[in-house]
């Protein structure tokens, strides 16, 4: 939509996790990650600052994001066969 040709385009993110909690030997320790980073890598035809631009729009409007950075109401099945 910005008229940029993306070339690649790679997103790594990191993060901690105290395996105390994930491993349920310490009710203290919360299961999950205290903070995520994330670094996105593009190349592509644009200037820097239409780059900033997308991901300035994409950080705006990205479902995944939203999930992982706000509370979302999460259900589940088990199907044992």
């Amino acid at each position: 939509m910005e008229g940029v040709s993306l070339q690649s385009l790679s997103i790594e993110s990191t993060g901690e996790l105290d395996l105390r909690g994930f491993l349920g030997l310490d009710p203290q320790v919360k299961p999950g990650y205290e903070t995520l980073h994330y670094r996105v890598r593009v190349r592509g035809d644009g200037t820097p600052a239409q780059f900033r631009k997308i991901h300035e729009t994409v950080m705006a409007r990205s479902p995944n994001r939203r999930n992982i950075s706000q509370p979302v109401r999460l259900t589940s099945d088990l199907v044992v066969e």
